[in-house]
């Protein structure tokens, strides 16, 4: 650690042995939510979902190879079928749209039986979903909500009405409303069967991602996105007939009723494949890995990490059905990815590609690629594949260490960027908040580099290291800090009271992944006319990077959550 630690605590040497990180399942996502989640097609909870994530979906799981779509029965009768779907709004609370499918609902009560329970009006439904998702009355404990044997480590939820627990009920939070639907369960619900069993997941958590699409643009205007969610029930018809998806990418329909009955002219494009491209072939695909962590620099609390990815690919290609083969590869000795889930339009995969999970120890028989995914591509731009690994050491090591000395806080903070680490950053800050407080009176602060800037609310410092760590790769702050009177406006934390604070950092690096998986262009097949244009990137993004108060205790539930 660079000098000028206080504290009598035994430092931690900073180039730290490996740990092994606790991952798991992306969010479908994306990363969701990793990124909400986020991500991902095939349905998740990890959530970037893995340890459960909040945000887009945490029922994703290993899906079998899929070939090109059946036809509408038969993609019926497999159980993919929704029924009902809202879109709902939080503060004030209000249904901004619902969509209900009587037919499915008699499915249900005939596969269901005894344990059918019906859906609810709509007000009913948004209370019970907003009290189950903590949005109202979160100030009360509620047994059979808040208990701690019941953290939710997916976007797949429970909801308490009059008529009994409505179950599985897929809900997820984007830019201030609330994206739900209630996917059909071909079977008796109690016991409860395991979420990967339930396709409608899948399916439904697609079609949402495809709302949040459309309407997410718009999200700033008023009035755009009411006329958004006018023709929403037109674009359903299409999208989700009789409750059944069938095309996901709702920004790609027609509004209004005048295409509805028009079919592809021809019979082997797919039913995500909505048009046909006609210009030059190019295809651009981007990997974006996001790391979570958490330091504590205790010799009793180990840290953990968890690194998750993404490919996203775009290709412009001529033909209503255009096959495509892309491979992933990883550097010598480079971490194998795990818990790979592909989009459904992969027609196939290799099983021991799919096999190979974070929840088991690695050994010499792990595939290690390379990873390919032969597919036909999508009109617009999707993301072919989720995966995590387990890469031994987290990009930048940290300690902070908070100490109360009368009315100030003494606070250092030492950051270094790990020697294999691109050392070239879009941007890279350290945010340092101040809970329970009142605004900050007096600051007196060294920095080895960067800038230190304060936020208008004066309840935050944030160092600005800018895009790149100097030679060094350390850089350190230390400094004084008091506060005056605490006001309503000032941010509170239930679990960070006292010395329990955190440093949270958030990086991008591009063109560089922190596996090292990248796309060998010259790999990329692609059987049609015409020599296409092919880019290829990466990125590395941080996500919930936070490095907690070493002389505080450790917040091991905040940890839990946030996970």
């Amino acid at each position: 650690m660079a000098a000028g630690m206080s504290g009598g605590a035994p430092q931690r040497p900073l180039a730290a042995p490996p740990l092994p990180p606790i991952v798991s399942r992306p969010p479908p996502a994306a990363a969701a939510a990793a990124a909400a989640a986020p991500p991902p097609p095939a349905g998740n909870g990890p959530a970037p979902g893995g340890r459960g994530r909040g945000g887009a979906g945490s029922c994703a799981g290993r899906r079998p190879p899929l070939g090109r779509p059946q036809s509408r029965a038969a993609a019926a009768a497999a159980g993919m079928a929704l029924r009902a779907l809202w879109l709902l709004k939080h503060d004030p609370a209000a249904v901004l749209f619902s969509r209900r499918y009587p037919t499915v609902e008699i499915r249900a009560e005939t596969f269901n039986g005894s344990t059918h329970v019906p859906v609810p009006s709509d007000s009913a439904f948004l209370k019970a979903l907003l009290f189950e998702l903590r949005l109202v009355d979160d100030h009360i404990f509620v047994e059979h909500r808040d208990t701690c044997t019941r953290i939710n480590h997916s976007s797949v939820y429970s909801v308490r009405t009059e008529g009994g627990d409505l179950w599985p009920v897929l809900a997820f939070r984007k830019s201030g409303l609330i994206y739900a639907c209630l996917p059909l369960v071909e079977e008796t619900l109690e016991p409860r069967p395991p979420l990967l069993t339930i396709s409608g997941l899948s399916q439904g958590l697609a079609l949402l991602l495809g709302i949040v699409d459309y309407i997410s643009p718009s999200r700033k205007n008023e009035a755009e996105m009411s006329a958004k969610i006018g023709q929403l029930r037109h674009l359903l018809i299409q999208a989700c007939p009789l409750g059944t998806p069938l095309n996901t990418n709702i920004r790609s329909l027609n509004s209004s009723f005048d295409d509805i009955q028009e079919m592809p002219t021809d019979e082997n494009q797919p039913a995500w494949r909505s048009n046909t491209y006609k210009g030059k072939p190019q295809v651009n695909v981007c990997i974006t890995e996001k790391v979570k962590c958490m330091q504590y620099d205790k010799r009793d609390v180990v840290d953990t990490w968890q690194v998750y990815g993404a490919v996203n690919c775009k290709c412009d290609i001529e033909g209503s059905a255009p096959n495509v083969t892309l491979s992933l590869n990883l550097p010598m000795n480079g971490p194998p990815l795990q818990d790979i889930v592909v989009h459904h339009c992969v027609t196939s995969v290799d099983p021991a590609m799919l096999m190979s999970s974070s929840a088991e120890p690695l050994d010499d028989s792990v595939y290690s690629g390379p990873y390919k995914f032969p597919f036909v591509p999508p009109s617009d731009s999707f993301n072919l594949c989720y995966y995590t690994s387990q890469v031994p050491v987290p990009p930048i090591l940290g300690c902070y260490q908070l100490i109360e000395e009368g009315s100030q806080l003494k606070i250092t903070v030492n950051l270094k960027l790990h020697e294999s680490i691109k050392n070239s950053f879009e941007y890279c800050e350290a945010r340092i908040p101040f809970f329970n407080r009142g605004p900050i009176a007096q600051l007196e602060c060294k920095i080895s580099y960067g800038q230190l800037d304060l936020s208008r609310e004066k309840s935050l410092l944030v160092w600005v290291i800018g895009q790149k760590f100097p030679k060094s790769l350390e850089v350190s702050l230390t400094g004084t800090v008091s506060f005056g009177a605490a006001g309503k406006e000032h941010p509170t934390d239930y679990v960070c009271t006292g010395n329990t604070a955190y440093v949270k950092l958030c990086f991008r690096i591009p063109d560089f992944t922190l596996t090292g998986c990248y796309v060998d262009q010259h790999s990329i097949q692609i059987f049609a006319p015409g020599k296409p244009k092919i880019t290829a990137s990466g990125e590395l993004i941080s996500s919930d990077y936070y490095i907690w108060n070493s002389k505080a205790p450790a917040p091991m539930v905040y940890k839990t959550l946030l996970d």
